[in-house]
């Protein structure tokens, strides 16, 4: 009879220490991981091809012949390209879900649910502004304007101040590291999204038809194509650098509390 219960006893015993799993029945709590895990899978496609583009397609295109990149341009660009908008927009759509659940548990938390609308309408008011400053900085000028350094300590200084003026406007005793965090670094990868369709792809879409028509049918590449490839691979450049401080702020969320309480 003692065998028996010592026997069932270390049966139970190492049931318990068997792996198992225990999912969370919150509808909240199991959007949010599907939401992070969309965001993560559709990001690493995101800045993947972002980091191709200027480190190793950029310039393995300077490398080859005039023939051989007419044949390789539209054939590559194409199908990159499809997949690099694409996956941006998943990026940010799923990543602005996650953000305002975030928003609407620190108005909660504090006991005034209708700060999340204020939030939310503040942050996309600074990150558009900001946008719009930095679209018309991108563009191919000559003159100082032309001048890379000059471009990019001028896009520096506008982020810089989206980033202080929205911090400013949302921190407080009920925001969390979380909410602010990803104020910054949501609203770098905002504006990033923008140059995706606002710029790359509207350029690289018109050089992918002028090339493959000019290899395929001798057609002549328009004059301005050469300008817009410019505005284009300038627009890559500064998602390629705003990215690494769009990087840290997200990580920043949830493993380095330095903005706002840690709790939510």
């Amino acid at each position: 009879m003692i065998a028996g219960s010592i026997w069932l006893h270390s049966v139970t015993h190492l049931a318990n220490l068997a792996p198992h799993f225990s999912f969370p029945q919150s509808a909240v709590t199991n959007e949010e991981i599907v939401l992070r895990w969309v965001h993560f899978v559709s990001g690493i496609i995101w800045i993947g091809l972002l980091y191709f583009f200027n480190l190793i397609g950029g310039p393995a295109m300077k490398s080859l012949d005039d023939a051989t990149r007419k044949k390789v341009y539209p054939a590559l660009m194409s199908r990159a390209m499809t997949w690099f908008r694409w996956s941006a927009l998943v990026t940010v759509l799923v990543g602005l879900r996650y953000y305002m659940i975030l928003l609407q548990a620190d108005a909660d938390n504090a006991g005034r649910p209708g700060l999340m609308g204020k939030w939310i309408g503040e942050w996309f008011l600074v990150w558009v502004v900001a946008y719009a400053i930095i679209y018309a900085l991108q563009m191919p000028f000559g003159g100082p304007l032309g001048n890379g350094w000059v471009r990019a300590i001028l896009i520096a200084i506008v982020v810089i101040a989206a980033s202080w003026a929205i911090l400013d406007l949302n921190a407080g005793p009920e925001s969390s590291n979380a909410h602010l965090a990803i104020s910054v670094g949501g609203g770098l990868g905002f504006v990033m999204l923008f140059n995706v369709w606002g710029i790359v792809w509207r350029v690289q879409k018109r050089l992918i038809q002028w090339t493959r028509a000019n290899a395929e049918k001798g057609l002549p590449i328009p004059v301005q194509a050469e300008r817009m490839m410019r505005f284009s691979n300038i627009a890559s450049r500064t998602a390629f650098w705003l990215s690494f401080p769009m990087l840290f702020f997200m990580a920043a969320a949830e493993h380095f509390p330095f903005l706002g309480s840690i709790a939510r």
